[in-house]
C-alpha cells in the first residue's frame, strides 16, 4: 500500500512539474532572448540591453500603450458603474433575474461575432471608429463578467446585515453606500482587475473596432511582427509580464488580507 502510494505521489510531482515547465518554459526563453544581440531566432551570442533602449525609444508604441491604456481603464470604469448600478435596483427590490441571461451572451457568443455585430451596429448608426467605439466595444466585453460575478456575490450577502441597518435607521442609500458596497468591495476590486486585464489584452475587438484613427498596443505588435518577430517584442512582453506579476501579487495579497482580517 505504501509504494502505490508513493508511485502516486512521484507521479503527481511529475504531471505537476510538467505542467509549470509547459507553461513557464517559453516565457523564461521569451525573457532571457529579449537580452540577446541578435535579432531571434539567432543563437544566443551577448548580452545586451539594445531591445529596451529601442522599446523605449519608440513612441509610436507608447501611444499604442497610451491607447490600450484609456480603452481599458475606461471599459473596466464603465462596466463596473452599470454594475454597481444594476446591484443598486436589485437591493430596493429591482427582479433582474430573470434579465440576468442577457449578460453571458458576452461569454458565451464567440468574440469574432460580437466584433462584427457591434462593427456593424457602429457602422449602422454613423458612429465614427475609434477610441470610442473600442471603450463601447469593450465595456459590452466586460458587462459579461461584472454583472454575473458581482450579482452571484450580492446573493449571497447575509440579509440581516441590511435588516439591522434599515432597523437602525438608516435609509436605504445609506444602507447601500454603508453596509451593501463595503461588503461587494473585494468581488468589485477582483473583477476589475479581471476585466482591465481582459480589455487591455484584447486583440479581436479592437481589430474590428479601432477604426484607422486608433491602435491599441495589440494591433501595434500585430504590425511588428508581420516582417518577423523583432527582440523589442521580447523586451516589450518582458515589461508587460512585469507588471502583470505586479497585478497578480496585489490580487493575491488582496485575497489574503481577506482571508485574516
Amino acid at each position: 500500500m505504501d509504494k502505490k502510494r508513493s508511485i502516486g505521489h512521484i507521479s503527481s510531482l511529475i504531471m505537476i512539474a510538467g505542467t509549470y515547465l509547459f507553461l513557464y518554459v517559453p516565457i523564461i526563453i521569451l525573457l532571457v532572448f529579449s537580452f540577446n544581440v541578435d535579432r531571434f531566432p539567432a543563437p544566443w551570442s551577448h548580452f545586451t540591453f539594445k531591445w529596451y533602449h529601442e522599446l523605449f525609444q519608440d513612441q509610436y508604441l507608447w501611444k499604442a500603450f497610451g491607447n490600450s491604456l484609456i480603452v481599458a481603464v475606461s471599459a473596466t470604469s464603465i462596466s463596473l458603474a452599470a454594475g454597481i448600478g444594476l446591484i443598486f435596483y436589485a437591493a430596493q427590490g429591482g427582479k433582474i433575474g430573470k434579465s440576468l441571461g442577457m449578460y453571458y451572451g458576452n461569454l458565451i457568443v464567440p468574440e469574432t461575432v460580437l466584433a462584427v455585430s457591434l462593427l456593424s451596429f457602429f457602422t449602422m448608426i454613423h458612429i465614427p471608429l475609434g477610441l470610442i467605439t473600442l471603450i463601447l466595444a469593450h465595456s459590452v466585453l466586460g458587462l459579461g463578467f461584472v454583472i454575473p460575478i458581482v450579482y452571484a456575490r450580492f446573493r449571497e450577502l447575509d440579509p440581516t446585515l441590511t435588516e439591522a441597518s434599515f432597523v437602525l435607521g438608516a435609509t436605504s442609500l445609506q444602507t447601500f453606500f454603508k453596509v451593501t458596497l463595503p461588503l461587494l468591495r473585494p468581488t468589485l476590486i477582483m473583477t476589475a482587475l479581471l476585466v482591465f486585464i481582459l480589455s487591455f489584452d484584447d486583440f479581436i475587438l479592437s481589430y474590428f473596432c479601432a477604426g484607422s484613427t486608433a491602435q491599441t498596443l495589440s494591433l501595434y505588435i500585430l504590425s511588428m511582427i508581420r516582417t518577423g518577430v523583432s527582440p523589442v517584442v521580447n523586451a516589450l512582453s518582458s515589461v508587460l509580464l512585469f507588471f502583470s506579476s505586479l497585478l497578480v501579487f496585489f490580487f493575491f495579497s488582496l485575497k489574503t488580507r481577506i482571508r485574516f482580517f
